[in-house]
């Protein structure tokens, strides 16, 4: 036989790209095991092509270190088939590692096929020398290298599969098993080489026109290795992508489960909010109606909600709101929908055998609410006004149930309060008449029908005139002349009293223009602002284009806010306050003595005047005690250089104890009714005539 010799260098070669193939094999099962769609697809042919070509590369580089005395080569074409066969087995190696899970059975198969698929490619390449004679085979080390190769296959698949979710602690494993696999592999070579004998007298057929053996080595392993880095680089750089697209999708999907939840809580008591209460209700609808039960609807109104929020603020007001939240959702069941739909406003949604069982509910939550709250040092008590509607007798839809739950609330509100009422059809007569007149207050906008009388201020005790309030009338088309008290609040629940009251700014300075050109410059207009009107962000603007535009001078107008809106929230009234006193324009504390006022807070308001409420005046004699709180009003207001006006002034007995009281200003019936335009100037030029006479 012809003896035979290795080069040292290209067998270490070999290994070397064994053992780098291995662990490009086992990041491309990762690769194939953890990517989607056609993205799996195309890993599985480029890994296949880059594992193939590794495991063919490692098999040929050892053929070229083996040599005998003899010239050798290789045929191309059966080269080539080898290495098809490589990547075939690749393939399939691939392909099973991808799967969900590898049963024993399939991988005792798989190793049998894939080994006998790596033995055919060793002895494919073996035959491309087309030897004469032909190779003679040991046939014990033949099938110990099969063996060598199925052992090795099955082996590789198993680590393949266990190490194919990437870690740090995996990438570390991954590098002891590719050592180990790719011994392996080149341990199944060299046995297949060591069963291969050559007769003396052989002569390699493909020496002549095969391919030339001196430059191949150095050629195949430049490209081999040149592959698998390229597909390795590739795979770095696809993870760190995956990675960073998986943690971008997870903040977004965070993002967007937060951004969720916002828009169906609400943001102070994390109630459930209007919106996922219309679809809690459509869902109980469905399911009522499916399973012919019923539910219960409560619309919950608080009590003296207002009085704290303006007495302590804001900040207090939301902290009683926490606290009335909890203690609702702690009266009901887990399964019920509790919602917070407006400022004071919840709703409960509750399945009910029988409506005792509403009724059992709602004794619960006024019981619950009515208990002191403690906040700091505070001890606050409300309580809640509920209106009951039944599915489905009360209803067939979530607006009507809301609607009808509302006008109940409304019917236990003017009851009483703090109790709870069931809906009955003639509420709702109440809830359309509402309606009615907010949609007819919409058209009187457009229609014009809005007019201001003006009711003559006087110096204490009967004169001269030094100016008029400016007063709302609603000339409506079937009603007649309908008094504020009639409209105003549904304007102001509506939000059309911001623009109402824009324009009750406008058409005030509009007529005291015509006042000053009539000689009259030494009076003074007052507007009252409304609550929300005086929170508006255009408040300032609105007022200096109504001056600019009527040419007036600010000193002529006097704005009238309660003393409840100056302090519902101090600072902010502060800076709005101290803006229009920057302006010139004067700023009167309306209704003053009837809200919640902190001295410390009162003394920084830049106002000219205090207004004492008619409601000390009404009943005013020597012996009342709203004799002394007109007093004590009167002096503060002289401490504080403050200007002070009585209104409500209806007997002469009011007369004479208001101004020897020490107010500067009168109004009332017995000095002057609200009148139109015309007709206060002829009481002006009457009462001049018979002040002459």
């Amino acid at each position: 036989m012809l003896s035979s010799t290795y080069s040292q260098a290209l067998v270490a070669c070999s290994l070397l790209v064994a053992i780098f193939a291995s662990y490009t094999a086992l990041d491309m099962a990762g690769r194939v095991a953890t990517a989607q769609g056609r993205e799996q697809h195309w890993w599985r042919i480029g890994g296949a092509c880059a594992m193939g070509l590794g495991i063919w590369s490692m098999h040929f580089v050892g053929m070229l270190a083996f040599s005998l005395p003899i010239p050798l080569g290789y045929d191309p074409l059966i080269t080539v088939m080898s290495l098809v066969i490589a990547i075939i087995a690749s393939a399939y190696a691939l392909s099973l590692v991808g799967e969900a899970s590898l049963p024993w059975r399939r991988l005792v198969a798989g190793a049998f096929l894939m080994g006998l698929a790596i033995a055919s490619m060793h002895y494919t390449g073996m035959a491309a020398m087309r030897m004469s004679p032909a190779i003679q085979y040991d046939p014990g080390l033949l099938l110990l290298s099969i063996v060598i190769a199925i052992a090795a296959s099955g082996a590789a698949l198993w680590i393949a599969f266990q190490l194919r979710q990437y870690s740090t602690r995996v990438r570390r494993l991954r590098a002891g098993a590719a050592l180990v696999m790719g011994v392996a592999i080149v341990g199944m070579h060299y046995t297949g080489m060591a069963a291969a004998s050559f007769p003396i007298g052989s002569v390699c057929r493909a020496a002549r026109d095969g391919v030339n053996t001196g430059w191949l080595a150095v050629v195949i392993l430049i490209v081999t290795l040149a592959v698998l880095a390229i597909a390795l680089i590739i795979s770095v750089l696809d993870r760190r992508l995956e990675s960073r697209t998986a943690v971008l999708a997870h903040s977004l999907a965070e993002a967007n489960e937060e951004l969720t939840y916002l828009a169906l809580h609400d943001g102070l008591t994390k109630l459930p909010n209007r919106m996922l209460l219309q679809d809690r209700l459509k869902q109980a609808i469905h399911s009522a109606s499916r399973g012919n039960t019923r539910f219960a609807l409560m619309f919950m109104d608080l009590d003296g909600f207002k009085a704290v929020n303006d007495a302590y603020g804001h900040q207090t007001g939301d902290r009683l709101l926490v606290d009335v939240a909890r203690r609702i959702a702690e009266s009901v069941r887990g399964e019920d929908t509790v919602a917070r739909v407006g400022g004071d406003e919840f709703v409960l949604v509750a399945k009910i055998g029988a409506p005792e069982d509403a009724a059992s509910i709602a004794e619960k939550l006024t019981t619950a609410i009515e208990v002191p709250f403690q906040l700091a040092n505070l001890e606050l008590r409300v309580s809640t006004s509920i209106g009951i509607a039944i599915y489905p007798g009360d209803g067939a839809s979530e607006r009507e149930l809301l609607a009808n739950a509302d006008a109940a609330m409304y019917h236990a509100k003017s009851t009483g309060r703090n109790c709870y009422c069931f809906f009955e059809p003639s509420m709702n007569a109440d809830v359309h008449a509402q309606m009615q007149i907010i949609q007819d207050l919409r058209l009187a906008m457009e229609r014009r029908e809005l007019v201001l009388h003006y009711q003559p201020k006087f110096d204490a005790p009967a004169g001269p005139i030094i100016g008029a309030e400016a007063l709302i009338r609603w000339n409506h088309p079937t009603r007649g002349l309908v008094p504020p008290a009639q409209f105003v609040p549904f304007a102001e629940k509506s939000g059309l009293i911001v623009p109402i009251g824009e324009w009750v700014l406008d058409e005030a300075c509009r007529q005291m223009r015509e006042w000053y050109d009539a000689g009259h410059v030494d009076w003074t207009i007052a507007v009252n602002l409304s609550p929300l009107q005086f929170a508006h962000t255009g408040l300032i603007e609105t007022v200096r284009n109504a001056l600019a535009r009527h040419a007036l001078k600010p000193s002529s107008l006097t704005l009238e806010i309660t003393e409840s809106t100056a302090m519902a929230n101090v600072e902010v009234s502060l800076a709005i306050l101290r803006q229009l006193q920057e302006m010139g324009v004067n700023i009167s504390i309306d209704d003053f003595g009837t809200g919640y006022s902190s001295l410390l807070y009162l003394k920084r308001l830049p106002a000219t005047e205090l207004k004492i409420d008619r409601g000390f005046v009404r009943d005013l004699s020597q012996e009342t005690e709203d004799a002394a709180i007109v007093s004590a009003i009167v002096a503060l207001g002289q401490k504080l250089n403050l200007k002070i006006v009585a209104e409500g002034v209806e007997t002469t007995e009011q007369q004479a104890m208001l101004t020897e009281l020490g107010c500067d200003t009168l109004q009332g019936f017995l000095l002057g009714r609200p009148m139109p335009p015309t007709q206060f100037l002829e009481s002006v030029e009457a009462r001049a005539s018979a002040d002459c006479e």
